[in-house]
C-alpha cells in the first residue's frame, strides 16, 4: 500500500463528503470519527487552537477504506486500520512533517500505528495506563427495584447546576478545565443534553449526559455520582434516563466508554444491557512536549458512579 493512497484535508466539509458514508455504515467504531468531525464543522476550526485540524481519507479502487482526524495538540484518532494500513499512514505524516503527541483508536489499531510511528519516526510510544472499553446498547434493561426518585431533562434554565456537576465531574477526574458562564461554550460539556436524578424530596443525587445525534448514533458522555452517595443505583438510574432519551430523540444505536479497569462500572453497563464493541487504547510518544490538558486530547470520557 502507497502512502500517498490518503488524501489529506483541513476542510472538514470535503472530509465528510468524502467519507461520511463510510464512516456512518459502522458508526459504534468511528464514534470519534463523527464526533470530532461534527464539533469542529459545529465550531469552526480555529476553536481548538493556532494549528488547523486535519481530517485524511484512505481511498482504494474508488471506495473509503479508513479515515483519521489531528487535532490541536497533535492528537491523532483512527478508524479501525490494518496493520498495513497504519505503516502507510505513519508513513505519509512522517514524510509530510507531522509531529505527534498522541494517538488513540482501537487497541490493535492503535498499537499497530505506535509501532509503526516508530519505525519511521524513532518516537518512543508508551501506552497510557487508563484502558477504556466501548459499549453499545443492546436491549435496555433497567434495575428492579430503581431507586426511589425520578429522572429530569436538564434545559437551559438549568445551566447553573448543569456547570456545577461538569466543574465536579472534571474535578474527579483530574481535568484542568475553568467551568463557568464565560467558558461554558468553549468546553466540550456545552454540546451536550443532560439527564439528573433526583430523590423523592428533588434532592439532586446522579447526572449523566448524552451527545448530539450524529450518523444515527448517541454517545452517553459523562455520568457522575458524588462519592458519598455511589452505591446506592443512583448511577444506573441515571444511565437508563438517558439511555431512554437517546433512544426517544431518533438514536439508533447508543454506545458510552468506560474505563476497562473498573469493574463496578463496566458490571453496571453489562447488566442495564451494553455489550462491549471494542478495547480503546491510547499511545503517547516520548519525543513531544509534556501533555497539557486539552479539550482534543480527550479521546473518551470517563464514568464515575
Amino acid at each position: 500500500m502507497h502512502p500517498d493512497d490518503w488524501y489529506l484535508t483541513e476542510d472538514v466539509d470535503d472530509f465528510l463528503a468524502r467519507a461520511g458514508e463510510f464512516l456512518r455504515s459502522r458508526p459504534g467504531p468511528h464514534v470519534m470519527q463523527l464526533t470530532w468531525a461534527e464539533r469542529v464543522r459545529m465550531r469552526g476550526a480555529d476553536a481548538f487552537g493556532a494549528e488547523a485540524p486535519v481530517f485524511g481519507v484512505l481511498e482504494r479502487a474508488g471506495e473509503v477504506r479508513a479515515t483519521f482526524y489531528r487535532l490541536p495538540p497533535r492528537v491523532l484518532g483512527l478508524s479501525p486500520l490494518s496493520p498495513e494500513q497504519a505503516d502507510s499512514l505513519a508513513a505519509r505524516l512522517a514524510a509530510l512533517g507531522h509531529s505527534l503527541r498522541s494517538v488513540s483508536a482501537d487497541h490493535s489499531t492503535a498499537t499497530a500505528f505506535a509501532e509503526a510511528w516508530r519505525r519511521h519516526t524513532g518516537a518512543t510510544p508508551k501506552i497510557r495506563d487508563t484502558r477504556l472499553r466501548l459499549y453499545r446498547l443492546g436491549t435496555l434493561t433497567p434495575p428492579e427495584p430503581m431507586p426511589a426518585g425520578r429522572g429530569r431533562v436538564l434545559g437551559e434554565q438549568d445551566l447553573e447546576q448543569v456547570m456545577f456537576w461538569c466543574g465536579e465531574f472534571a474535578k474527579a477526574v483530574g481535568e484542568v478545565v475553568s467551568i463557568d458562564a464565560d467558558s461554558w461554550a468553549s468546553t466540550r460539556y456545552a454540546d451536550k443534553r443532560y439527564t439528573l436524578w433526583e430523590t423523592p424530596d428533588g434532592a439532586p443525587v446522579s447526572i449523566a449526559g448524552m451527545n448530539p445525534l450524529i450518523g444515527g448514533q448517541i454517545q452517553v458522555d459523562v455520568v457522575y455520582t458524588p462519592a458519598d452517595l455511589r452505591g446506592r443505583g443512583y448511577a444506573g438510574a441515571a444511565t437508563v434516563e438517558v439511555s431512554r432519551a437517546a433512544l426517544a430523540a431518533g438514536a439508533r444505536d447508543v454506545v458510552l466508554f468506560a474505563d476497562a479497569a473498573n469493574p463496578t462500572s463496566n458490571a453496571l453497563y453489562q447488566r442495564l444491557g451494553y455489550r462491549t464493541l471494542a478495547d480503546w487504547g491510547t499511545y503517547e510518544f516520548a519525543c513531544a512536549e509534556p501533555e497539557v490538558s486539552q479539550e482534543g486530547d480527550r479521546q473518551a470520557d470517563r464514568v464515575i458512579g
